[in-house]
C-alpha cells in the first residue's frame, strides 16, 4: 500500500504531541507566521518552537500558500495551527484538510461559539465537519487513520479577546473540545476602550479575572505576547500561563533589524 509522509500520524522529532503536552499541563512556546514565505517558515521551525501558527486572519496568506506552509512546519517536527480569519466552518474544514493540526479561533465570545468552533473541527458523531479527501487524508488513502486521529489529537484554541468573552469565560471553558484559550491583548484592551494599553489598572484587572477564572478549569490558559521580548514570557508564565505566543516573525526580523543597526549607527557617531 502507499503510505504518504502525513505528519498528523506522527508525534515529530521533539516528543510528544502537542495535544498531549497540553493534557499534561505542560508549557509550549510557539509564534505567529505572518509572512507568507517558506524560507521564513522553515528557519522558524528550526529555533525550537512547539507549534507554529499560520495567520490567515490580518495577513494575505491564501489558502494554497497555508498549505505549503503546513508542510513546511509539520516536516521539521513542529506542530503546525492555522489561525483563522473567523469561526466560519467551511473555512476551518479547508485548513483542516490542507493538513493543519488545530486551529485558533478568534473572537469566541459565548460557549455557543465555542460549541460551533470544535464541531467545526470534529467529525461526527464528535462534530458536524464535512469528509472530503485531501492532504490532511493522505489524500484519499488514509482516511480511517485520519478519522481516528482528529477526533483525538485535532487542537482547538479560542481567543479571548473581547470583554463579553471574559464575562463568559466560565461557560466558554466548559465546553468540551475546547483544548485551550489565548488572550488577544490588543482586541481585548480595544473592546475596553483601552487599545493597547496593556498597563491600565482596568485592564491588568480584566486579565487578573480571566487567570483565576482559568484555574477553575482544566483547559490550558495561553497570552499571545506581542513584542520579542522574552522577560514578558517569563512573566506571563509565572503568572500562570502555559500556551504562549512569543512575538511574530515580522517583529522578530524588524526589532532585530532596527535594534543592530541602530547600535552600529550610534558606534559611528562615537
Amino acid at each position: 500500500m502507499i503510505r504518504f509522509n502525513c505528519q498528523f500520524i506522527k508525534k515529530g522529532e521533539r516528543g510528544m504531541s502537542l495535544k498531549s503536552k497540553m493534557m499534561k499541563n505542560k508549557i509550549t512556546i510557539g509564534s505567529w507566521i505572518t509572512i507568507g514565505d517558506l524560507s521564513v517558515a522553515e528557519i522558524m521551525a528550526n529555533m525550537g518552537f512547539d507549534w507554529l501558527t499560520i495567520d490567515m486572519e490580518h495577513s494575505a496568506i491564501t489558502l494554497d500558500k497555508a498549505q505549503a506552509l503546513i508542510q513546511i512546519i509539520g516536516l521539521s517536527g513542529v506542530t503546525p495551527l492555522v489561525r483563522v480569519g473567523e469561526n466560519d466552518p467551511t473555512l476551518i474544514k479547508r485548513v483542516m484538510d490542507a493538513g493543519s493540526h488545530g486551529v485558533i479561533v478568534p473572537m469566541v465570545n459565548c460557549a455557543d461559539d465555542a460549541v460551533r468552533a470544535v464541531k467545526a473541527v470534529k467529525y461526527p458523531p464528535v462534530g458536524t465537519r464535512g469528509v472530503g479527501l485531501a492532504r490532511a487524508q493522505g489524500y484519499g488513502l488514509q482516511f480511517e487513520r485520519y478519522k481516528n486521529w482528529v477526533n483525538k489529537e485535532s487542537v482547538v484554541i479560542v481567543q479571548i479577546e473581547h470583554i463579553d468573552a471574559v464575562e463568559d469565560l466560565d461557560n466558554i471553558l466548559e465546553v468540551d473540545g475546547v483544548d485551550g484559550f489565548i488572550v488577544g491583548p490588543y482586541d481585548l484592551s480595544a473592546s475596553m476602550g483601552m487599545p493597547g494599553r496593556f498597563d491600565d489598572p482596568e485592564v491588568r484587572g480584566v486579565l487578573r479575572r480571566v487567570m483565576k477564572t482559568a484555574r477553575h478549569h482544566k483547559p490550558i490558559a495561553g497570552f499571545h505576547v506581542i513584542q520579542p521580548d522574552e522577560r514578558k514570557v517569563l512573566s506571563k508564565i509565572r503568572e500562570g500561563y502555559k500556551f504562549i505566543g512569543f512575538s511574530l516573525d515580522s517583529l522578530f526580523l524588524g526589532v532585530n533589524c532596527a535594534k543592530s543597526v541602530g547600535k552600529i549607527k550610534a558606534a559611528i557617531k562615537r
